[in-house]
Order: structure tokens, then sequence, then C-alpha cells
């Protein structure tokens, strides 16, 4: 993914089922192309290969339950998630969390195969604990701010570039994203300037009755 980026998680809202996935897909698409701002979209699970197949951005997976392919029902797997085409994935999310065991398995397995990892966290210390792992990314995501109304940028900027610091002295190769109630294209340009390198977002765009017009300001963020 190009730097800075714009991360869409689509999570399973009912706004985003079905072809409606699609549509979203290809607007992120269409916002990138016009105003050239890195756009990346984690669609619902079932529409993963569909999408990785219809758009040229690029397209991560929400989840990986392991590593390993055996018999489990239910379960997302890292080989499954490669072969619908996706480039990543989210690791760890405030709403479907992992153990530290968990997460070191899969973001060495995805290391192996050259996908992106972006691995959530929900403080400060975490995001260093898990930094250590190596993945691609650390995601610093407040859980009692995702979905609401108010940015962490604005909310608790410290937590964000602690976040920044504290990744930075044990790992200086994993970048960090930022996200929780991120809306605007000032959430976004205050990310950029607390020392992130963009920004996870979902309800903003998702939940929004005009997605394009959304994602257009957001992008605006990305260059000041």
């Amino acid at each position: 993914m190009e730097l800075p980026v714009i991360i869409v998680n689509f999570k399973t809202y009912p706004h985003v089922d079905g072809k409606k996935s699609l549509e979203l897909s290809r607007t992120c698409e269409r916002v990138s192309k016009r105003t050239g701002a890195s756009i990346a979209v984690c669609p619902p699970l079932p529409e993963l290969s569909l999408i990785a197949s219809a758009v040229d951005i690029p397209v991560l997976s929400q989840n990986i339950d392991s590593a390993e392919s055996r018999a489990r029902t239910g379960s997302v797997t890292l080989s499954a998630v490669r072969e619908a085409g996706a480039v990543g994935t989210l690791i760890n999310h405030s709403e479907c969390r992992r153990t530290l065991a968990d997460i070191e398995s899969i973001v060495s397995a995805c290391r192996r195969e050259k996908l992106t990892t972006i691995v959530c966290s929900n403080n400060i210390e975490t995001s260093r604990a898990v930094s250590l792992i190596s993945p691609d990314f650390v995601a610093m995501e407040p859980p009692e701010l995702i979905g609401g109304d108010i940015s962490v940028t604005s909310a608790d900027p410290d937590i964000v570039k602690g976040t920044v610091d504290r990744v930075r002295e044990v790992s200086p190769d994993v970048k960090v994203l930022t996200g929780a109630g991120v809306k605007t294209a000032e959430d976004v340009r205050v990310a950029l300037e607390l020392g992130t390198v963009g920004v996870l977002l979902a309800s903003g765009v998702v939940k929004s009755k005009d997605p394009a017009s959304v994602l257009e300001s957001l992008a605006s963020g990305l260059t000041g």
C-alpha cells in the first residue's frame, strides 16, 4: 500500500450486505483514482474474493483466525485469505480479539506469504508489545471511541503520539495507523501530524448517505 493511506473497514454493517459491498468498493476506487489518495478496503469476508478481483485498490481481510489450514468449521485461514486475492489482513480488532500467541503466529505466517499485517491495539503498552512481533502496521484504536462521533485525534491525541513514540523506540520499521471516530479531513490531517501514516475507519464512510463526498473530504486531509 502507498502511504499515507486511508483504510476503510466495512465491518458487517447492513449497509454493505451483498452487492452493496462491491458498490462501496468501487466508490473507494473511483475516489482514489480521482484524488490520487491511497485508499484500501476491508470488505465483509463473504465478499472478499469478489471484490479483490473487481477493483484495482488494495483489498484486505477483516480477520484471520488461524495460520493453519485444518478441520475448523467457520474459521478464516491465511491460505483462504491469500487465495481470495487479499493483499493483507487486519488482526486483533477490538471486535475480534486474538491472543498474543495467535497474533505472533499469524504475523509470522503472513510475513512468509508476503501479506501485509495490521495489528489493532487499544493502548500504548499493548501497541509496544505487538510491535515487537514486527507486523507491518500497528493500528491504535481506543475501543470506547470506535463508532463514535469524536475522533481519537481530538479526544486523546497523547495516546496517538505516545503510541508512535513507543513503537519507534522498539521497532522503528513498524508503522502506526490510528482510528476510532475518524470522520473528517481535519481528523486525518492531525493523525498525520501526530506521526501516523494513515487512518483506519469504518462508520464515517460505510454509514454515510454520500460515501464519495466523505471519502473525497478525507482524502484532502492526506495532503494538508
